[in-house]
């Protein structure tokens, strides 16, 4: 995974810390270059990510894309980790519509965060394999915890990587969507122009 992204021309974020905190806010306000500023913690499984990387957009920490992951303790069927990824991009710097303090504001089309993952990942050519499996469903009006509407699909993007990162020759192999799931990304993605 690491490897991966790092391929890809992710940065890992910095933990967060005295020093990051002041770099970033240097950053945000001197226009600093920060390629590693540190991302807030979210918590699945009653614990923060693992892994944070980052994407910045410009010369400075105000915008950028970034994924957060957490290991799964499962296997997949071949005996390898399975990783579960959070894909948002950080399109402002704010206070927080809840709690007051300076936070990033992400962008509410966080399917395209997903993709843009992808994406880049794909230009390493070390998916083996990518398919969409059916996740929470639609979601119109979500909010995250800082209080940024947000919006999705609901679909959860699989990609399985090449072993030891290994450069694929062949493009990688795609499971098209059952028919009923096109016809709902085809609506899905009409009704995300309205929803911007």
């Amino acid at each position: 995974m690491v490897q991966a992204l790092l391929a890809a021309g992710w940065h890992p974020a910095d933990p967060i810390t005295l020093r990051s905190s002041v770099g970033i806010a240097k950053s945000v306000l001197l226009k600093d270059s920060y390629p590693t500023a540190p991302v807030s913690n979210l918590y699945l499984w009653g614990r923060k990510q693992d892994l944070a990387f980052e994407l910045p957009i410009g010369n400075n920490a105000k915008t950028r894309h970034h994924v957060r992951l957490w290991q799964s303790n499962n296997l997949n069927a071949d005996s390898r980790p399975l990783w579960l990824g959070s894909a948002t991009f950080d399109q402002s710097v704010e206070l927080s519509h809840r709690t007051g303090q300076i936070t990033h504001h992400i962008d509410a089309d966080i399917d395209e965060e997903r993709d843009n993952v992808i994406k880049s990942i794909e230009k390493t050519h070390q998916i083996a394999q990518l398919y969409q499996v059916t996740g929470i469903g639609a979601t119109w009006v979500g909010r995250n915890g800082g209080g940024d509407r947000y919006y999705t699909d609901g679909e959860l993007t699989i990609c399985v990587l090449s072993m030891n990162n290994i450069a694929q020759t062949k493009p990688s192999s795609y499971s098209p969507s059952p028919e009923p799931v096109k016809f709902k990304n085809q609506l899905w993605s009409w009704l995300r122009h309205y929803l911007k």
